[in-house]
């Protein structure tokens, strides 16, 4: 019997499966007993820089007491209760936050428990609104390869249909429309010959399509595509043109991660739809919300159901609502754009990479730094190397990100792009 304050990592190993990773011959864990600020205590005392910001969600860092006060008053009150025929402060005052931060237009705002819900949510709700019209011919949806919308079975039909991690599943997901990715980056040119691809794929599929589904500017765990706006504003014009509705995954992307607020902004859109979760809550617990407009809330609920069909146990938590509208409003009064402008400043040193020839391409944007490698990693390889090295840093594929929680400090940030430099340069991948 392990010491009570022992982490028990035999138990870990053979009875806990941990994301992506196999049960026969898992990858390494490491023991974690404390979080602060941006840093990760391992058991062993030893405390590491975290880059990855528990996947791109704890902006704020971790335990910061603003958040842990919001979630410790609302747990002395009312930790859950049903949103099925009742309501609470918490759920209003977020909803309000919502509403007022996002584009005009979305007024009408689902609240769920995990991005990929909110991406099913979307889903449901464009098929809905066609079918309330009488419509039934729109049931596809059309998006870009290199697409990353999450794990459940609507999300990941339109994931990457070939570089994905759920290829495998061909034949059982709904078979979706894919034109091909993005190819103009943020930086460069834009090439309008783009526009005369994506226009031909609407010309041809949009009697069948009930939206378009993107991350908006950074395609994120589809391979981290940082793709010009004049695409994304075309596509909202395409989508009017061809009457077909715009959602926009922002789940990875919004409050900030780009240096805008929401990364549509970059392009001066609206979608129709929008998905948001991951730093809703600042990291410190499970919450998603699905904003859309009056056009298609109104068009669902005058429809045959007249209800959108969907609504989960978890739905509007009054802690995670609490925790949200806390993080919120933490995000606007701690400078975030400077803080944001400063880690994109910071993350420029990961440029020094691109000297090395193990190394396809480094690109950065926000806070949000990429080293693509030509060959994939090996993830236990590397991470013993990074643990060695002081800091956290989960690769997946031919990619070393970094998406740091936006209260690191400027020498962390250049702890950990040495970190990267150094792993490549010493071949620790």
């Amino acid at each position: 019997m392990n010491n009570l304050n022992t982490i028990d990592l035999d138990f870990d190993k053979n009875h806990i499966w941990h994301p992506y990773t196999s049960m026969i011959n898992p990858l390494p864990v490491y023991p974690v007993t404390r979080t602060y600020e941006n840093k990760i205590v391992l058991e062993n005392g030893k405390t590491l820089i975290d880059g990855m910001a528990s996947w791109w969600s704890a902006i704020h860092g971790y335990s910061h007491p603003v958040l842990v006060n919001a979630l410790t008053e609302q747990a002395q009150t009312m930790s859950h209760i049903m949103f099925g025929g009742i309501t609470h402060a918490p759920a209003v005052e977020l909803c309000k936050r919502l509403i007022k931060i996002t584009a005009l237009s979305l007024t009408k705002v689902f609240l769920a428990d995990s991005g990929s819900v909110s991406v099913e949510v979307s889903i449901k709700m464009a098929m809905q609104y066609w079918l309330s019209q009488g419509i039934t011919t729109k049931s596809k949806l059309m998006t870009a390869k290199k697409g990353y919308h999450g794990d459940t079975f609507a999300a990941m039909s339109v994931c990457d249909p070939i570089n994905s991690m759920h290829n495998m599943y061909k034949g059982f997901l709904p078979e979706h429309i894919f034109v091909e990715a993005p190819k103009s980056s943020f930086y460069s040119d834009f090439d309008d010959l783009e526009l005369e691809q994506l226009e031909d794929a609407f010309k041809t599929h949009h009697h069948e399509v009930c939206a378009f589904i993107i991350e908006p500017i950074v395609q994120n765990a589809g391979g981290m595509n940082f793709y010009h706006p004049r695409y994304l504003k075309a596509l909202r014009e395409l989508c009017d043109k061809y009457n077909v509705l715009l959602i926009l995954d922002e789940i990875a992307t919004g409050f900030g991660r780009t240096g805008k607020l929401f990364a549509y902004e970059h392009a001066n859109i609206e979608p129709d739809i929008l998905c948001i979760g991951k730093a809703l809550t600042g990291g410190m617990m499970t919450l998603s919300a699905t904003l859309t407009t009056d056009k298609i809330a109104n068009g669902i609920s005058s429809g045959e159901a007249g209800v959108l069909m969907h609504g989960p146990t978890f739905m509007g938590n009054p802690l995670a609502c609490k925790v949200a509208s806390a993080s919120i409003d933490l995000l606007f009064e701690s400078n975030w754009a400077d803080n944001v402008t400063r880690i994109e400043t910071s993350l420029n040193a990961l440029k020094s990479c691109e000297m090395l020839s193990a190394v396809v391409d480094v690109r950065i944007l926000g806070a949000i730094g990429v080293v693509e490698l030509a060959r994939t990693v090996d993830v236990a390889k590397i991470q013993r190397f990074f643990i060695e090295k002081g800091v956290w840093i989960r690769p997946f594929g031919k990619l070393i990100y970094l998406m740091p929680p936006y209260t690191s400090s400027s020498e962390d940030i250049s702890k950990l792009c040495n970190a990267v430099y150094d792993a490549i340069y010493q071949d620790e991948f």
